[in-house]
């Protein structure tokens, strides 16, 4: 497989999360053996891989078969911050609005509280147990003139609901380097690993095949079908979804190679707090929250009184930069939240979200590739966008004709020399800090 990050960020042992040690270990899925043929063949057990799997098994009635090379919820769908809300891009509103008018900013607007509600509807309907709080989502300023700018975000959210530097701590979100809030509606907390193994286990009992520990290593056409080799198996379909985002090899397939960037986000996970630990720093929503720098941090209160915080910046997956970032992420936790200063780290740990060079996730054909599908470059925010742009991707494969919005279904161009993608992607995070300016002093 080709990756562009250190094998270690590959490597096919759960990751030491708050997830993971939260939830109960299922059952492995099979590995791939020997030949197997199915109408759809679904690279990727995560959020995408699973909603698009259901979707054709139980819609249209498609026989489907998914591979994972670990198992379902091993890569981002289970170590992710569990933000249920708005994706799938980096640009901004404005920025939306210049690619694809006002119109088509309304169609990903829609697109969005689609993908949210949608997430709700399935976990109610199947009664899986994943949601860790209340609806909303709020963005925290962390600059006086950051507050300005959701000023003016306000106006094209109606909404939404604008705090200022005066009621953060009557809000429950006073910290030092806040400087106002703006709360939107849409948007709920969860637990990612039981969302993505109640997915599998729905996806299954729906007739799908999933297979685990079958990294597909070759794809090529044979006839008017494609194959997908595996170590110990093949899977021959007519049509292939590729849904493996950050954990993508760059020549399965090979159009995909130079499109997307994954970066290391990372997050730590504190031990049980008091109340009145919890009152001391004053920070106390339950709502799930991020700040507005460009090299966000993002943050919340899990049910139990743990305290999940998480943030960008890492670049390497090698043992000694993984241990360097652990170290800022805590020193960043402490500088924003200075009373919990002595409160123990209990868990830590790191993953990949997926960039593409257009900044846009894409739903769609892959050019020049007969019978092949994509789903990819949820820009650290995947949750929801990655569900629906599953589902919209099986209706896509079905011939239902669904309104992809224009943002992601244009296929991302290559980044620039994509050999230095991850060195570019250093200078643009210090650019980035340097443009934030310091962490609060607390």
């Amino acid at each position: 497989m080709k990756r562009i990050y250190e094998p270690e960020a590959y490597d096919t042992a759960w990751p030491d999360s708050h997830w993971r040690r939260s939830a109960p270990l299922p059952v492995p899925a099979p590995r791939l053996e020997g030949g197997q043929t199915a109408e759809v063949a679904v690279i990727g057990a995560g959020y995408a891989g699973l909603s698009a799997a259901h979707e054709l098994a139980t819609r249209f009635g498609i026989d489907v078969a998914v591979v994972d090379a670990v198992q379902p919820g091993w890569g981002a769908s289970g170590r992710n911050g569990g933000f249920c809300c708005f994706g799938a891009t980096k640009l901004s509103h404005r920025g939306i609005v210049r690619r694809v008018g006002v119109d088509g900013a309304r169609d990903f607007h829609r697109f969005g509280v689609e993908a949210i509600e949608g997430v709700g509807a399935f976990l109610d309907e199947h009664g899986i147990d994943a949601r860790q709080g209340p609806d909303g989502e709020a963005s925290l300023a962390h600059s006086p003139s950051a507050f300005k700018a959701l000023v003016e975000q306000a106006k094209s959210e109606p909404e939404s609901r604008l705090i200022g530097p005066g009621q953060l701590a009557s809000e429950g979100m006073a910290g030092p380097g806040f400087h106002g809030a703006l709360v939107v509606r849409d948007g709920f907390p969860l637990h990612p690993m039981l969302y993505v193994e109640g997915l599998a286990k729905v996806a299954a009992g729906s007739g799908v095949r999933i297979f685990g520990d079958s990294p597909v290593l070759h794809i090529a056409r044979q006839g008017a079908e494609w194959r997908l080799d595996t170590p110990e198996g093949s899977v021959t379909a007519r049509t292939v979804l590729v849904a493996t985002n950050g954990y993508s090899s760059e020549d399965i397939p090979t159009w995909l190679g130079g499109r997307n960037l994954p970066t290391l986000s990372s997050i730590m996970v504190t031990r049980p707090m008091t109340e009145a630990e919890r009152q001391a720093q004053g920070f106390t929503t339950p709502v799930m929250s991020f700040d507005t720098r460009t090299a966000l941090h993002y943050f919340r209160h899990l049910p139990d009184g743990r305290f999940l915080f998480g943030m960008r910046g890492g670049t390497s997956a090698a043992p000694a930069a993984t241990a360097a970032t652990q170290v800022r992420v805590r020193e960043h936790f402490d500088a924003m939240f200075p009373a919990w200063r002595g409160v123990e780290t209990e868990s830590r740990w790191a993953g990949f979200v997926c960039l593409t060079g257009s900044l846009a996730a894409y739903v769609g054909p892959v050019p020049g590739a007969e019978g092949m599908y994509a789903a990819f470059g949820w820009h650290g925010s995947g949750v929801a966008p990655a569900s629906q742009g599953g589902r919209l991707a099986a209706r896509l494969i079905a011939g239902a004709n669904p309104q992809i919005p224009d943002l992601i279904a244009t296929p991302p161009r290559r980044f620039p020399v994509p050999a230095f993608r991850r060195t570019a992607l250093a200078t643009a995070y210090m650019a980035a800090e340097f443009r934030d300016g310091p962490l609060p002093k607390g």
